[in-house]
């Protein structure tokens, strides 16, 4: 981790894992430009999984940007070229974590309603101690943490809010899960940025 982030980040308690908080890693002006920008200019879809062998939307709207494809899910996805402003927020994320990314996965939550499922990123492609660095714009969303292993470990949440960088390395997707519940609060639209490394 750069000098740059550990002056501002958090390393939050969490057992068996590494895990940094940094909130307000954008100022309030940027974190507004660089929402309502990826509004517009990321090419958002809706895609389908199977669950419960029924084919079900996903829900939330998705993007990948990349050099690589990259396989979650069940879901095979073909990375579109990198759009200009998304390399201006990898650049100053990879400042900041002394890491590099080669691609990234967009998550847009449109409401309280929208999630993300407990999971832990491990597919083989990553590596084997991956670091995904996570941004998130718009409305704060309760993030928790499920240890894998073990059951007498409570969960653990936090709130993500506008304009942070959350960032995730070690031995963290190894031992637990992480995930976006669905709330009943009405909330506005948030955007989630994962940078990542894909390695084979």
């Amino acid at each position: 981790m750069s000098k740059f982030i550990q002056s501002s980040a958090s390393k939050l308690y969490i057992p068996d894992a590494e895990v940094y908080y940094v909130p307000g890693f954008f100022t309030e002006r940027e974190s507004e430009r660089y929402y309502t920008q990826l509004l517009e200019q990321v090419s958002w879809k809706q895609e389908k999984i199977r669950m419960f062998g029924k084919e079900m939307p996903m829900p939330r709207l998705t993007a990948w940007y990349g050099h690589k494809a990259y396989t979650y899910s069940g879901l095979q996805n073909k990375p579109q070229p990198w759009l200009p402003l998304l390399l201006q927020i990898k650049e100053k994320v990879e400042l900041a974590t002394g890491h590099s990314y080669n691609s990234v996965l967009l998550n847009l939550y449109q409401s309280g309603q929208n999630s993300m499922g407990w999971h832990s990123d491990d597919e083989p492609e990553l590596g084997p101690e991956p670091t995904i660095a996570s941004v998130s714009l718009g409305a704060e969303r309760r993030f928790g943490f499920r240890h894998r292993h073990n059951k007498a470990q409570k969960n653990i949440y936090l709130t993500i809010t506008h304009g942070s960088l959350l960032l995730m390395q070690g031995p963290t997707q190894h031992n637990w899960q992480h995930a976006i519940p669905k709330t009943s609060r009405l909330i506005g639209n948030r955007i989630n940025l994962t940078f990542r490394n894909i390695v084979s």
